[in-house]
């Protein structure tokens, strides 16, 4: 006999509470469904979600091509704009329409920005713009930051966006203003001979990314902490005991009384 696992029905899922306080989330408030609504109706959320994921991609491979030539950084800031359309405007379309999923958006959702930021700082470790020990920090601090999002996520209730203001727009801008000045600057030394740009943004981030990692953790873990706290652990024969000899010093205190009055 073969025992099937419980599943979560649709209706029994709950969402979480989306938590977006970036610098640019109260434009996008406003642009993202208005967009949204004038979309082809042959258009869904999945094309826009492939969208984003296969931008990510050609960003990554744009960025890696930088190696050979520098048109790689304006490529890469093409893709970043079309990653931008596709992933900010999936979730907005179901919304607009009503046609939720959130299981099925939540996970593959994550899944493919999991899979395009390997590609993405897998792209600058090829480029030359980023040392690869560089890249990868970036790419491990990063993975540890989502992983602590989506278990907070699942034990609180809330999807945290944002960080600081700053969410994934604004690191989309950041990555496209390094392009932008690294076309028109090249990639000159900063602080010396120490850094190049995309070396002392990359450190910059993993610096960042841990701080956030550390303080949510700490902030998280006591939220929690103080929503289930440990019942009293006193047993009850310990309990009764301390009882009996409270009520034993009680009886002797009136004892004495009646002894002295007496």
């Amino acid at each position: 006999m073969i025992n099937k696992e419980p599943q979560t029905s649709p209706a029994a899922f709950r969402e979480a509470a989306r938590v977006q306080t970036s610098f640019t989330a109260p434009i996008e408030r406003r642009v993202l469904p208005w967009i949204a609504a004038r979309l082809p109706v042959w258009i869904n959320s999945d094309h826009l979600t492939l969208l984003g994921f296969l931008s990510m991609l050609a960003a990554g491979a744009s960025y890696a091509a930088v190696r050979w030539n520098r048109a790689g950084l304006i490529l890469a800031t093409i893709c970043l704009f079309f990653n931008w359309l596709g992933d900010s405007l999936d979730g907005t379309l179901a919304r607009v329409r009503r046609q939720l999923r959130p299981r099925y958006g939540f996970y593959v959702d994550h899944v493919i920005d999991t899979l395009g930021s390997f590609f993405l700082v897998g792209g600058m470790a090829v480029s030359g713009l980023m040392q690869p020990r560089i890249a990868a920090g970036m790419l491990i601090a990063f993975l540890m930051l989502s992983a602590e999002v989506y278990l907070a996520t699942h034990a609180l209730g809330k999807f945290k966006l944002s960080f600081a203001k700053f969410g994934p727009t604004e690191l989309r801008v950041l990555l496209a203003s390094a392009n932008t000045a690294l076309w028109l600057r090249g990639d000159t030394p900063i602080l010396g001979d120490t850094f190049q740009l995309f070396n002392l943004g990359g450190t910059i981030a993993i610096i960042g990314m841990a701080l956030t990692l550390l303080v949510s953790i700490i902030r998280n873990g006591f939220q929690l902490y103080r929503e289930e706290t440990l019942p009293n652990t006193r047993t009850p024969s310990a309990t009764g005991a301390s009882a009996g000899a409270a009520t034993a010093a009680t009886a002797g205190r009136r004892s004495e009384k009646w002894i002295t009055r007496s």
